[in-house]
């Protein structure tokens, strides 16, 4: 069995003025909204359930998915529209939604990739890691920070120049750009500490200490964040 969730629920301000009257997820690439290409290619991977975590513009969310049948799959909707929480507190919100003891997909709804997702889950199968994130090498203005068994041993905000450490010796560990795909295991659940609205990074650094979280290196040659018009544009042209 295997999950998906899709991350749909933040703002879109950098897609202005295309969120101004719709969220993120129902902006159109090439004539189809982003969150129907995400969940096309989640059947395509024969996901058994999916979650989607909705808060700007929620009602939308829930008619386009309606009119369209839920496209044929199970889906759930784990609703956020009293506050926005965050990646660690979108994900732990879902937490019930979830078909038990089965891992999870997760995938940001503005996420432009020709990855092959059953690369992933086979790796993340192999090597029993507690959560495996893509990661590839790019220009970024946050980085994440691998070990040569691909173990995270931290994070570093290229603006600000503030770093994060699990605790290891990051002096030996190469600085990969998250993709915002990851496939965590059920196991996660149980160690989730934190509350509210928090980040799914400080959570997932936090664990790094005694867990495996692996990095996935995709080179694979599509991979863009639509979080900009101009992504968009970039993006339309690259299928035509």
């Amino acid at each position: 069995m295997l999950n998906a969730m899709i991350f749909a629920a933040g703002l879109g301000t950098r897609l202005k003025p295309f969120t101004d009257s719709k969220p993120k997820a129902l902006v159109e690439l090439a004539g189809k909204p982003l969150l129907e290409r995400a969940i096309l290619k989640l059947i395509e991977l024969k996901v058994d359930r999916i979650v989607i975590n909705v808060h700007h513009y929620a009602d939308l969310i829930e008619d386009f998915l309606r009119k369209n049948n839920n496209f044929g799959v199970d889906i759930r909707i784990s609703d956020e529209r009293e506050e926005l929480l965050d990646t660690g507190g979108g994900l732990k919100n879902a937490t019930d939604l979830f078909i038990p003891d089965a891992p999870v997909l997760i995938y940001n709804v503005d996420v432009f990739s020709s990855l092959n997702l059953s690369e992933l889950i086979n790796f993340h199968k192999l090597t029993g890691a507690l959560v495996s994130m893509v990661v590839r090498e790019r220009n970024s203005s946050r980085y994440l920070y691998f070990n040569k068994e691909n173990q995270l041993t931290g994070w570093k905000n290229c603006k600000t120049g503030e770093i994060k450490k699990t605790g290891e010796d990051m002096s030996d560990s190469e600085a990969l750009a998250f993709s915002g795909i990851h496939v965590i295991s059920p196991k996660l659940f149980s160690l989730i500490r934190e509350e509210g609205k928090f980040s799914i990074i400080d959570m997932y650094l936090r664990l790094a200490k005694n867990e495996k979280i692996l990095a996935f290196k995709d080179s694979s040659q599509i991979w863009t964040d639509l979080g900009k018009p101009e992504d968009l544009a970039w993006a339309e042209e690259h299928l035509k």
